[in-house]
């Protein structure tokens, strides 16, 4: 439960000379750490080891969440209430005047120092709970998009009666401070947000911020649907109306969320799938899958006449199929038409695949400004509960796209289902200086029905759950690309589909940016969260993994310790803190067993203080030598650290800042120890740091080399400065591939080198053993209108990793037609070895081996990627559909 991270200053000269003479102690480190344990010993008979019951732990995890999730559905409940409320009191009228605060113009000012219209002087101030953000904690504010006027008088009506939400967004806010943004998102396109705060357009003067777009509006709005957008290519088609029909298509697939599935289909006398290889099928409109298609909307151009008949009996045997395998939402089902006109009215097409039950909905989207043809389209429309709409402009086209859901939500609001809708997890940034956070949306929506003149209006609480439980860099990333050993996806499946059990693997963890590997064997253990989609799952790492330490000390008796001990909880936990050092208060609404067991660790590693105090009475004079930082650790987030060196010095350099515990993740140094065989030592040095001085050791001979290893295979020591390395060296075969997410740019290089391997180590390791490729699932960065964006893709580097159970190893290397032979032996009590190598053999022709990652890229040519790219498109994995559907209302 605690370790222990001493730095040593010199630490080639005291290794190098404690593997010389063989000794055990490891000089002042082991004496060092030794003294540790001996105090820490004491305590011995006040503790008591407990394993951990990951399946209760689960549970109570589960049951704790399901209190969170319950308190924001009933906050988002009472503004529902109040939104019909406020609309069935309120009258509409066309020529209401109101002047309420719009987000872009509060505060702002005219040539003459005057408020502008629709500004107003809005009182903003910094606040903790939104990161320093200037809100104002009374009042919300509203954003029209761009392209609409602000005074439309349905935006106006609907921006006068929601001001009474202002009331409940105060009220629900404190009610439960956990509470981050309030949303009220109308399907007019006005957003109401609380607290207020002033919105900023981009360089080229634009907020292109809709709130329709937006993921759980979509879900809200209505229920999963399979959609197949027909798009007419005909020689008609050619020139502006072929860009505002591919525009028009872009906008439709704006409006798809994850629950739905898709295809898109050009025609002219023929049929052309626009992704080839999805023939008869609709995949899921994922971000991915939206974007591949809208590259290849660009590669549209017309010709010939269209034949659309055709196309609708396409569009309908897809749906019928698709539906019937049981892969798609199962629920909704609609044909999108863009062209430029009809030439008759397809009945016997509708009455052969439609009619009489009309379950999918046709919406025409006539291009242009001509109207010859658009009687045909309205007939379509009307004959197959669709809604019709002309797009003269491409200024027209995200108002005309938006209209078909409320035409889609209309059985929603008939059967008055207030349906509650979580979005997946997915990162967001309440600021662009506060960086991004996993957050979570529930919406819920508004239903105001007059004669089935349907209005509906929705809105969202946005929260963050802290820090604490979870996974860091992850942004709706599948279970199984994160937990890539579960080839067969058993905990994926089990988790999708809400069950409680357990499950257990072989896992490899990569650390410190990708160069180490640490090999675990994890037990899993997963349940639902009742009344939500989500389900919650736990990993503990056998070992040191499955056992806390339990001790008698109380939190009043830890509370009198910590006035007096200077000592750091981390670790992203709050602790109520209120008193200079750390002082706990015991009203907080913390987890009492958590403070315990963070003063039980307080209490225990107290007397290190004095320990330590002692052995900077009794350093050596030579102050260049020895311990200079130490660091103790424990698993409940409480950090100590001391300094031997003068007080003039910096307390802690940037590699040791890195070396504290932190909101994410526990230090390096912690994990390689706890990882490591109890009763060894784990040696390292940073990869920014050169030794100086040669080693003691009998390498003078000019016949061999000598290297100090790590289990990694990084020198450590070596007796030519130059050769110093931070590359690595593969000593034992092993082959993994791990999926995750990390954000690098582009050209960016780190401030630290990543330096290469001499031409020896790639070649004495290389050509024995295979090395083995790490494949992430990252995001690199693009340029996009002037700006940097991050989009996904893998990369794969060399890593390695030793065989503990190998003590010592022979062999021999053919380099240039000259052999040479080498010895390894492991170090003992720690994680490195003795390498020696005869140097009678020229191999500076060899190319270094670098640990830079590098992109895979997947379609690189016609002949080797196709059926890779288009089986990855195609790819579907169980999901679990949402609960809630209305595809159908005979009346509407």
């Amino acid at each position: 439960n605690e370790l222990i991270n001493v730095r040593l200053n010199r630490f080639a000269v005291h290794v190098f000379q404690c593997y010389k003479i063989y000794s055990c102690s490891f000089c002042q480190c082991h004496t060092f750490v030794s003294g540790y344990f001996q105090k820490y010993k004491e305590f011995e008979k006040s503790v008591r080891v407990e394993e951990i019951d990951g399946l209760k732990l689960v549970k109570n995890l589960a049951v704790k969440m399901e209190e969170v999730f319950r308190k924001k559905a009933e906050a988002t409940r009472r503004l529902v209430e109040a939104a019909e409320e406020a609309h069935h009191q309120h009258e509409e009228n066309p020529d209401l005047q109101y002047e309420y605060f719009n987000a872009v113009l509060i505060n702002e000012v005219d040539e003459m120092g005057n408020n502008v219209e629709l500004g107003g002087e809005f009182l903003l101030e910094p606040n903790d709970h939104f990161n320093n953000l200037s809100v104002n904690l009374s009042l919300s504010v509203v954003q029209v998009p761009t392209n609409m006027y602000n005074k439309d008088p349905d935006i106006v009506n609907g921006v006068y009666w929601s001001e009474a939400l202002n009331k409940v967004f105060v009220d629900n806010f404190e009610r439960d401070p956990t509470l981050i943004w309030q949303y009220f998102g109308s399907a007019k396109g006005f957003f109401r947000q609380y607290p207020g705060v002033k919105w900023h357009p981009d360089e080229h003067g634009v907020i292109g911020f809709d709130c329709r777009n937006r993921k759980w509006y979509i879900q809200a709005a209505t229920s999963p649907k399979d959609v197949v957008i027909l798009v007419d290519v005909s020689g008609s088609m050619k020139g502006l109306r072929l860009t505002i029909a591919r525009q028009t298509v872009s906008s439709i697939l704006d409006t798809l969320g994850d629950d739905d599935f898709f295809n898109v289909i050009a025609y002219n006398q023929e049929i052309h799938y626009v992704e080839p290889c999805l023939n008869g099928t609709l995949v899921r409109a994922d971000r991915t899958n939206k974007d591949h298609f809208r590259e290849h909307l660009d590669k549209l151009f017309a010709k010939g006449i269209g034949l659309l008949g055709e196309a609708l009996a396409e569009a309908f045997t897809i749906l019928n199929d698709f539906n019937q395998t049981g892969r798609g939402s199962v629920c909704s089902q609609a044909i999108m038409l863009v062209t430029d006109g009809a030439t008759e009215m397809y009945d016997d097409v509708f009455e052969k695949y439609n009619w009489p039950e009309r379950k999918v909905r046709i919406f025409p989207y006539l291009i242009g400004r001509e109207s010859a043809f658009a009687d045909n389209l309205k007939w379509m429309a009307c004959a197959n509960k669709g809604y019709f709409s002309q797009i003269s402009t491409l200024a027209d086209v995200q108002e005309n796209v938006m209209r078909y859901l409320h035409v889609m939500s209309r059985p929603k609001v008939i059967d008055h289902e207030h349906d509650t809708v979580w979005t997946e997890a997915y990162v967001d940034s309440l600021n662009e200086k506060a960086g991004p956070s996993l957050m979570t949306t529930v919406a819920m929506p508004v239903f105001i029905t007059s004669n089935f003149d349907v209005l509906v209006l929705y809105f969202f609480l946005l929260y963050q759950d802290g820090q604490k439980r979870r996974k860091p860099n992850y942004s709706s990333v599948d279970l199984s690309e994160v937990e890539w050993e579960d080839k067969d996806d058993i905990l994926r499946n089990a988790m999708v589909n809400r069950r409680t059990g357990t499950f257990s693997m072989e896992v490899k963890k990569t650390v410190d940016r990708g160069r180490r590997v640490l090999k675990m064997h994890n037990d899993y253990y997963y349940t639902d969260i009742k009344g939500t989609p989500f389900s919650v799952g736990v990993a503990l790492s056998r070992g040191h993994g499955k056992y806390f330490f339990r001790g008698n000390v109380s939190v009043e008796a830890g509370m009198s310790l910590t006035l007096y001990v200077t000592l750091t909880c981390l670790f992203g936990r709050v602790y109520c803190i209120s008193l200079p050092r750390l002082a706990l208060s015991l009203n907080c609404a913390g987890d009492r067993e958590l403070i315990q067991e963070v003063l039980f660790d307080a209490v225990v590693t107290a007397p290190l203080e004095a320990y330590w105090t002692g052995l900077a009475l009794n350093k050596s004079e030579n102050s260049d030598k020895g311990v200079e930082i130490t660091f103790l650790g424990t698993r409940t987030g409480l950090s100590r650290t001391n300094l031997f060196v003068p007080g003039d010095q910096d307390f802690l350099t940037a590699e040791d800042k890195e070396g504290v515990f932190n909101a994410d993740h526990f230090p390096l140094w912690y994990k390689r120890a706890a990882e490591q065989v109890p009763g060894t030592f784990v040696y390292s040095i940073p990869f920014s740091t050169a030794l100086d001085g040669k080693c003691s050791i009998s390498c003078d001979n000019g016949d061999i080399n000598c290297y100090l290893i790590d289990n990694n295979g990084f020198i450590l020591v070596t007796e030519e400065q130059s050769q110093v390395l931070s590359g690595g060296m593969s000593i034992f075969q092993l082959k993994v591939t791990i999926a995750a997410i990390c954000m690098f740019v582009v050209c960016e290089k780190r401030g630290e080198s990543v330096r290469e391997l001499d031409t020896f180590s790639a070649y004495l390791w290389f050509s024995q053993l295979l090395w083995f490729l790490i494949s992430f699932h990252t995001h690199s960065a693009q340029r996009s209108r002037g700006k940097t964006m991050m989009v996904p893709c893998d990369t794969e580097y060399p890593a390695f990793v030793s065989e503990r159970t190998i003590k010592e190893t022979t062999g021999n290397i053919e380099c240039e037609g000259c052999v040479r032979s080498f010895v390894i032996q492991q170090i003992p009590s720690s994680n490195l070895f003795m390498v020696v190598v005869d140097n009678k053999c020229d191999c500076s022709s060899a190319p270094p081996v670098t640990m830079d990652p590098i992109e895979i890229m997947y379609i690189l040519s016609r002949r080797n990627t196709d059926s890779l790219k288009c089986d990855r498109l195609k790819f579907q994995k169980d999901r679990k559909k949402p609960e809630s559907c209305h595809p159908f209302h005979p009346e509407v």
